[in-house]
């Protein structure tokens, strides 16, 4: 008996199921081939990281993260699926990144991504226990919109608060002053530009007159270093050998100056002999002997006196003195 039309088209679904079955299989088996399996492990919270998405090495996409689960309260288990070509080596390091209003939609991803750190690194060896190679992490680099927003918030009032408290009433009012000082500062420039400009150009002329004044400088200056200074120089130089002179003349002198005062002693010696003389013998003798030119002086003004007042003296001689009443012959 000829089988029937649903019969035919029961079996012609499933043959078809079968080959989409056997062409998943055959490409779940190429996939398989073509991509290796590792797993890297977070103590850091992986907010927006779910399962196909990329996974880049150096900025390239090499695979996709195949499942993200907890493996403790405090740590996260990420299997990654990446081509075997990928150059995963000991050295690679994972880093759970995101990036925001990227060209993979508005809001942003969150991405793995493998980077080599250091010396080239050997291959990841798989564990005993079955288990897949485990890559390295570093900490999680995720930065979201909401996030980015509520940081520019507070930033936001954090400003308001210090321009608050800054710009109170009276730095409102100072500032003010301060604006009108200005404005009547530049008012009065204005108006005395012209004094300003004729200011300037004296400036200018006298600055032309200085010219020869440091010209005149400069040739004080090459005079002091060419001539001045060489001959103060000289003149130290013999300044200092006229005191090396004098330190060597005057230790001579000091020297005869010592030998001199050891012969002085006999002098001394005589000139106390000497003076002791003086005291006892001709001290005396010239003692009486003034005593005598005294007494002799005297009997010369008496007898100048008696000769003044009678010259006959000379000729006839002194009279005797009369006797006087009462007086013996």
């Amino acid at each position: 008996m000829k089988p029937n039309v649903s019969s035919r088209a029961r079996w012609a679904f499933a043959l078809s199921l079968a080959a989409v079955a056997a062409a998943a299989a055959a490409a779940y088996a190429v996939t398989a081939g073509r991509y290796a399996t590792y797993e890297i492990r977070s103590r850091e919270p992986v907010s927006g990281l779910i399962a196909g998405a990329p996974v880049e090495f150096h900025g390239v996409e090499v695979g996709q993260v195949r499942e993200v689960r907890l493996a403790d309260p405090r740590s996260v288990r990420v299997l990654l699926a990446v081509r075997r070509d990928a150059p995963v080596s000991s050295a690679t390091v994972a880093t759970i990144t995101g990036r925001g209003l990227a060209t993979r939609g508005f809001t942003g991803y969150v991405y793995v991504s493998l980077e080599d750190r250091g010396a080239p690194g050997a291959p990841l060896a798989v564990p005993k226990d079955g288990a897949h190679p485990v890559i390295a992490s570093a900490p999680a680099q995720t930065v979201s919109l909401d996030t980015t927003m509520g940081e520019l918030n507070e930033s936001v009032q954090r400003v308001t608060a210090l321009l608050e408290g800054t710009l109170d009433r009276g730095t409102v009012a100072s500032m003010k002053q301060s604006l009108a000082s200005l404005e009547q500062l530049t008012r009065t420039l204005a108006a005395n530009n012209g004094r300003i400009e004729s200011f300037l150009a004296n400036a200018e002329r006298a600055s032309a007159r200085m010219q020869p004044l440091l010209q005149s400088s400069d040739d004080v200056l090459h005079s002091l270093r060419t001539r001045i200074l060489p001959e103060t120089q000289q003149t130290l130089v013999r300044l200092d050998d006229l005191s090396t002179s004098t330190r060597q003349r005057m230790g001579v002198i000091l020297d005869n100056t010592e030998r001199a005062s050891t012969q002085l002693q006999p002098l001394l010696q005589s000139g106390n002999e000497t003076v002791r003389a003086l005291q006892l013998q001709l001290l005396p003798e010239a003692q009486r002997t003034l005593a005598r030119m005294e007494h002799l002086s005297s009997t010369l003004d008496d007898t100048a006196t008696r000769i003044q007042r009678n010259p006959s003296v000379l000729w006839r001689g002194a009279r005797p003195v009369p006797v006087g009443p009462g007086e013996a012959q």
